[in-house]
């Protein structure tokens, strides 16, 4: 499994929310540095965002959620274009889960397992 993994549901539908392009970001000598990027499957999940393999340094990180053309597709309002979640690791190779809970005028996030 991707050490970074991430899914979106979207609360107002009450199902996952396909066909979102996410972006994994590393902040290294003050900009972000783009390290993987995927698109939501029909279970709302970027599969392999990374290889299995690769152990991530510590540091801080972002996952940027395009949800405009989703919210679009849906034909929801769209007030949030799109979300950004910054987070930092340890560098220990723990595994981190990253998902976002969407509704057109709110999202969510917490460190899921």
């Amino acid at each position: 499994m991707s050490q970074i993994t991430t899914h979106i549901l979207d609360t107002a539908l009450g199902k996952p929310a396909q066909g979102v392009s996410v972006r994994l970001s590393l902040w290294e000598a003050g900009q972000w540095q783009v390290l993987a990027q995927g698109v939501t499957n029909s279970d709302g999940r970027v599969v392999g965002l990374l290889p299995n393999e690769q152990i991530l340094a510590a540091g801080r990180y972002q996952m940027h959620f395009a949800l405009e053309c989703y919210l679009q597709s849906m034909q929801q309002p769209i007030f949030y274009p799109y979300a950004e979640i910054v987070f930092q690791i340890t560098g220990e190779g723990q595994h981190y889960h990253i998902p976002l809970l969407l509704s057109p005028f709110g999202y969510s996030t917490y460190r899921g397992s």
